[in-house]
């Protein structure tokens, strides 16, 4: 049997841990960043599949890069709307669970988008939001904002999640 690489390691270990554990785990080595977002794309494999990568993650808290390139784009030549869509429902649902981490469960009931300009280039989605902690369901909408290399917002996204926080032990 080959041996892993110390990387593959610390992701085998960190699919075994909750999500602010593996963020906490790999976060703090070289590429540890880019680990976590591998783990994420292993955990959610569709939104995996666009290639973010997760720069910040706290309670409330979350940044996402994703990079320009030829899988991302449309037929104008610039990031399609649905990656956009996809990137800010990410940064909104990792900034919540992270602090819910491991005792709730949540889903998506709605997503909203609005679009002020054509993405092109390094689009950062960063979303911060309180989080109840009180045992029931919850419906919240959360706000990811998405911004271009210059620092231009290009689109906004509500996510509205059903959280269910369940009774403590």
């Amino acid at each position: 049997m080959a041996r892993q690489s110390p990387l593959a390691q610390l992701v085998q270990t960190a699919q075994k841990m909750t999500l602010a554990q593996s963020w906490a785990l790999l976060s703090r080595y070289p590429l540890g960043k880019l680990a976590f977002s591998k783990f994420i794309a292993v955990k959610v494999p569709y939104s995996g599949a666009m290639g973010a990568e997760v720069q910040e993650l706290a309670d409330g808290h979350a940044v996402l890069t994703l990079r320009d390139r030829r899988a991302v784009r449309n037929h104008l030549n610039c990031i399609h709307a649905i990656a956009l869509m996809n990137l800010g429902e990410l940064c909104t649902g990792l900034a919540a669970f992270h602090k819910l981490d491991g005792y709730a469960r949540g889903i998506v009931t709605e997503l909203r988008i609005q679009y002020f300009k054509k993405s092109r280039g390094t689009i950062t989605a960063r979303c911060d939001v309180e989080i109840p902690m009180h045992a029931g369901k919850h419906e919240m909408t959360v706000e990811g904002n998405l911004f271009d290399a210059a620092g231009d917002k290009v689109a906004t996204v509500w996510a509205t999640w059903q959280i269910e926080i369940p009774e403590a032990a």
